[in-house]
This record gives structure tokens, C-alpha cells and sequence, in this order.
């Protein structure tokens, strides 16, 4: 009987260490889901991080482009403003060979210096 009642012992022993066993596998099991949530939200923050990172991004080049057209319109006002003679527009369109806006522009940008737009058109 002693050896029954060993090996009956023996049989709980090995059912309680395999119980023990069980559980430290579902523990990992379970620890492993969470590992893989902790990836997830990982990859979802990392996300929210880098959509704000180019919503900053647009908006610096957005206010760049707006500074640039403001620079671009007030050149235009200045320009605008120059005097150019006709007769000087003429010369340039004739022998540059080149468009009268293209001409008036130039001159306009040299101030009216008839000398000075046409060496700027040569080089």
C-alpha cells in the first residue's frame, strides 16, 4: 500500500507541477498579446507624432509661399511705379529681339537706365 499511496503522491506532485507549467505558459502567452498591443500603440503614436511633424511641415512651407508672393507683389508695386520712356523700350525690343514686356520689365527693373538693361540682357 505504501507504494500506492507513493505513487499517488508522486502523480498529484507531477499534475501540480504541470498546472504550474501550464500557468507560466499562459502568463507568457498573455504577456506576449500585451508586448504585441505595446507595438501597436507604438506604431499609432509614432504615427500621431509624425502626421502633426508634417502638418508643421506644410504649414512652414504654406507661410513661406505667402511671404514670397507678398515679396513678389510688393516688387511689382515698385516697379510699377518707375518711369520708362517709350522710345527706350523700343530700342530694346529692336535690338534685342526679344518681347516688349520682356523690354519693359528690364528697364524697369534698372530704373529706366537704358545702358544698364541692355548689358543685363547680353549676359
Amino acid at each position: 500500500m505504501a507504494t500506492e499511496e507513493d505513487s499517488v503522491d508522486q502523480e498529484i506532485e507531477e499534475g501540480e507541477e504541470l498546472e504550474k507549467e501550464n500557468k507560466g505558459k499562459k502568463v507568457a502567452k498573455h504577456d506576449s498579446g500585451a508586448a504585441d498591443l505595446e507595438k501597436v500603440t507604438d506604431y499609432v503614436e509614432e504615427a500621431e507624432i509624425q502626421a502633426q511633424q508634417f502638418a508643421n511641415a506644410m504649414q512652414v512651407v504654406s507661410d513661406q509661399q505667402v511671404k514670397e508672393a507678398a515679396r513678389k507683389l510688393e516688387k511689382e508695386k515698385e516697379l510699377s511705379k518707375v518711369k520708362i520712356n517709350k522710345d527706350d523700350v523700343d530700342l530694346i525690343v529692336r535690338e534685342m529681339e526679344i518681347q516688349r514686356s520682356q523690354a519693359e520689365r528690364t528697364l524697369r527693373e534698372y530704373k529706366g537706365n537704358v545702358i544698364d538693361a541692355l548689358m543685363a540682357l547680353t549676359n
